[in-house]
């Protein structure tokens, strides 16, 4: 809650002026009014909609569906059950026990940013504790990036009010501060707190040129990091700082230096998310021979990876998507169960995740058993 306090007296002082609240207050009524009727619109469809019974196709049922809470398990969650009690310890030993198993490394940074977001007086005290501790400065970086873009929402930029576009670019400003003292601490193998900042930089606008110099910084240390990959896609897409051109560009180059099994193939099929929703392609665009050679390169690479590998529901949740919307329904059913509980990217991009995921859960289904699928 701390980081909140300080940042909302931002968001709520910058200059109330009698026209702009009007305007503000006119807006919100339009917005409620239209959310409204979007609900009504989607109550009535959801109550004329064909539903199924997940068990009888081996899918978890709509309550013990999730959204995708990251890195799982016993200790893990003992980890972030004594976060809640202000113990840092569990925490700080699991990430150092990662060693330089960079997947499990960077999730758990991931995991335990969260909640600092939210309540940081825990990684404050293991600040004040142990000054010198790269694990705790790198999750304090992630924490303050996850904050400003917290405080921006996930609205577009022409959606985006002045005042939380200040504080966005106040916190990434002490981010920033922040990031220069992780990467002091780091071991110098570790692309952890370079990792970090990629999401600083889709916030600052950092230009080509400065990237490049943060993503030499990474592949130096890991080249095949994968989710600095994921992350640097988002970069190089046509709503950031690229193009659907650098964007596959820089895709496909990962994938061909990528071994089999490493899963990197997965990243295209969200390449052609990013393009086919930025314009008026439609679903019928992953229908396309070069999406279904795609998709058909990750289905291969599930097949050679390992079973325990972390990365199996990231291109399991993007097969799901792409075979769901190209006519291969049949095939998505495999994937749908591999999920699990789990509701993953991109249906987490929706305010209702749950709902949009089970809506597209149940067409699928639907056309699978109608023998509608195939080739």
């Amino acid at each position: 809650m701390a980081r909140l306090i300080v940042i909302i007296p931002l968001v709520l002082l910058v200059g109330f002026k009698v026209a702009t609240w009007l305007m503000k207050r006119r807006t919100a009524h339009l917005e409620a009014a239209t959310a409204a009727a979007k609900a009504t619109i989607a109550r009535v469809e959801d109550a004329n909609r064909p539903t199924i019974v997940p068990a009888e196709h081996g899918l978890v049922p709509r309550a013990e569906l999730v959204p995708d809470p990251g890195i799982t398990g016993p200790d893990v969650d003992a980890a972030l059950a004594a976060l809640g009690t202000g113990d840092w310890h569990p925490a700080a030993d699991l990430l150092a026990g990662a060693g330089q198993d960079q997947d499990r490394r960077w999730a758990l940074i991931r995991r335990f940013s969260g909640p600092a977001v939210e309540d940081d007086a825990w990684l404050r005290a293991w600040r004040a504790e142990r000054p010198e501790s790269a694990d705790a400065a790198v999750v304090d970086l992630d924490a303050l990036i996850a904050l400003a873009w917290k405080v921006r929402t996930g609205w577009s930029a022409d959606r985006v009010s002045q005042e939380r576009a200040n504080a966005f670019h106040k916190v990434l400003g002490d981010a920033a501060a922040v990031a220069a003292e992780a990467v002091r601490l780091a071991d110098p193998g570790d692309p952890s707190p370079y990792v970090a900042q990629i999401s600083l930089a889709m916030g600052q606008n950092w230009d080509n040129a400065r990237f490049l110099e943060l993503w030499a910084e990474i592949v130096d240390r890991d080249p095949l990091h994968f989710r600095a990959h994921a992350r640097a896609l988002q970069y190089r897409c046509d709503k950031w700082h690229g193009s659907h051109e650098k964007m596959h560009a820089f895709v496909d180059a990962a994938i061909a230096a990528a071994p089999a099994g490493s899963l990197f193939t997965a990243l295209k099929l969200e390449a052609y998310y990013e393009e086919f929703r930025r314009g008026d392609a439609g679903d019928g665009a992953y229908a396309a021979p070069a999406v279904r050679a795609a998709a058909d390169a990750v289905i291969a690479d599930l097949a050679a990876a390992a079973p325990d590998s972390p990365r199996r529901l990231y291109a399991h949740g993007w097969l799901v998507w792409v075979l769901g919307r190209s006519g291969r329904e049949a095939e998505a059913m495999e994937h749908l169960r591999a999920l699990g509980p789990i509701v993953p990217l991109p249906w987490t991009y929706w305010q209702q995740d749950v709902d949009k995921f089970v809506g597209d859960r149940i067409d699928i289904v639907l056309a699978a058993t109608a023998g509608r699928s195939g080739d």
